[in-house]
């Protein structure tokens, strides 16, 4: 009686042992399968940076930004200039005339020099300031739409992270391979280029009517 319990008990050691072998093995292979699926899915990261700096250099709208108010600060400047040189003829005149013409009239000709110079200082900060805003308000629009841009182009091409790097940085290192720059450049100039035509187009049907 007491031989079949002991080999009872050493059955029963037996196949314990058995089942917990059998849940380690278990174990090690369901950890095994979710690293697997871990190291796959990391592998799977589709990730690029674009260079913001050459985008913004090579962009034709940016570009056409930025000669369309080079070429407005350089005709109002004209308009101003000459103000301004008509100024300094009066002012090197009025010189010439100061002592023909007696003390009274030059404190009041001086007087009148003075506050035309103060109006065209403030004309030229006035100048500026406001090709400053607008261009301000038009750059930060085409910013704003390169960005989204970005972003829809890097959903219909399955990139999980698009990096930017520029003048404010914010990578350190990535292999050449990974830089998108020149492609989300020609996307955004073939971009730029059919909505030019789609309007030349719109503005010749306009024009037959």
């Amino acid at each position: 009686m007491k031989l079949q319990r002991n080999q009872l008990q050493k059955r029963n050691s037996i196949n314990l042992t058995k089942k917990t072998i059998a849940s380690m093995v278990l174990a090690f292979l369901v950890f095994s399968c979710q690293k697997e699926a871990e190291v796959k899915e990391v592998k799977e990261f589709k990730t690029a940076y674009v260079d913001t700096s050459e985008l913004m250099k090579n962009y034709t709208e940016a570009k056409d930004l930025e000669a369309k108010y080079k070429a407005q600060s350089e005709e109002k400047g004209r308009q101003l200039e000459a103000e301004i040189n008509r100024f300094k003829q009066d002012a090197s005149s009025f010189q010439q005339q100061a002592q023909a013409n007696g003390q009274e009239w030059a404190q009041k000709r001086a007087a009148e020099l003075q506050k035309r110079e103060q109006q065209l200082g403030y004309a030229q900060q006035a100048l500026a300031q406001q090709l400053q805003q607008d261009s301000g308000v038009e750059m930060d629009s085409l910013v704003s739409g390169v960005k989204k841009f970005i972003k829809e182009y890097g959903k219909k091409n399955g990139y999980t992270y698009i990096y930017g790097t520029g003048d404010v940085a914010s990578i350190l290192y990535a292999e050449d391979k990974l830089d998108i720059t020149k492609e989300i450049i020609k996307a955004l100039n073939d971009k730029y280029a059919a909505k030019d035509k789609k309007e030349d187009k719109e503005e010749k049907t306009e024009a037959k009517k």
